[in-house]
């Protein structure tokens, strides 16, 4: 009885293996799918065609093909395999261990090369289909307001620290204005600017528009305009 107990579970931590393989591979199929011929152009067969997996089987993994594209938005947002909560993320919380506003915006600055080359591609992708998709219009109105709920937070702590020179409202929005994908894609993919001057320059454009001046140079500030 034991002998078998161990079987099934080592016959279902294979399946379940198998599926999470197959899972990351229908959504990595997918989102090169979508940048390269766009929402309107995949279809999901085509998707599982090129994943080596059965349509069924795309289905039960990842949903109809909205819900697809939704999970591929949520994990280049999160970095993770699945949507994580703004406030269970690893940057989110060195963010707040932060004691200055200076050290806030430096991290996230930091953070955003990497999370806007996973994202970006899929919002020009979302841009381009929502207005003839409702579901897609839905949800690029969802993650926009979510954004923006985002950095009013983030620009209440900047102002608990004493640090902010203009009103809260104000901060959030000037951080949800330049901290966005199309912002990135005219400064790094249209004008070659590497990710990492992209992020000094942001960390330190907020410092002077947002923050009290302060009588030392940020290091994002003694790096800006070298490439």
């Amino acid at each position: 009885m034991t002998d078998l107990v161990k079987t099934r579970g080592y016959d279902n931590s294979r399946r379940r293996s198998a599926s999470e393989q197959r899972r990351a591979r229908v959504l990595t199929t997918a989102r090169a799918m979508f940048v390269e011929r766009g929402y309107l152009g995949t279809t999901m067969a085509a998707v599982a065609e090129r994943a080596d997996v059965a349509v069924d089987t795309v289905y039960e993994l990842v949903g109809r093909k909205p819900a697809l594209f939704r999970l591929l938005i949520e994990t280049a947002i999160s970095g993770q395999d699945d949507a994580v909560p703004a406030e269970e993320r690893e940057y989110v919380r060195r963010i707040h261990a932060e004691p200055t506003a200076n050290g806030k915006l430096s991290v996230y600055a930091q953070v955003l090369p990497a999370l806007h080359a996973r994202l970006a591609p899929l919002v020009t992708v979302l841009q381009a289909a929502a207005s003839a998709e409702p579901q897609l219009a839905d949800l690029w109105h969802e993650i926009t307001e979510r954004r923006a709920a985002n950095m009013r937070r983030l620009a209440a702590e900047l102002a608990e620290t004493g640090d902010l020179a203009v009103p809260v409202e104000e901060a959030a929005d000037v951080i949800w204005a330049t901290n966005s994908a199309e912002l990135y894609l005219l400064l790094v993919q249209q004008r070659g600017w590497t990710p990492q001057h992209y992020a000094d320059w942001l960390a330190d454009a907020w410092q002077r528009l947002l923050l009290h001046p302060t009588s030392t140079e940020s290091p994002a500030a003694s790096r800006t305009g070298s490439r």
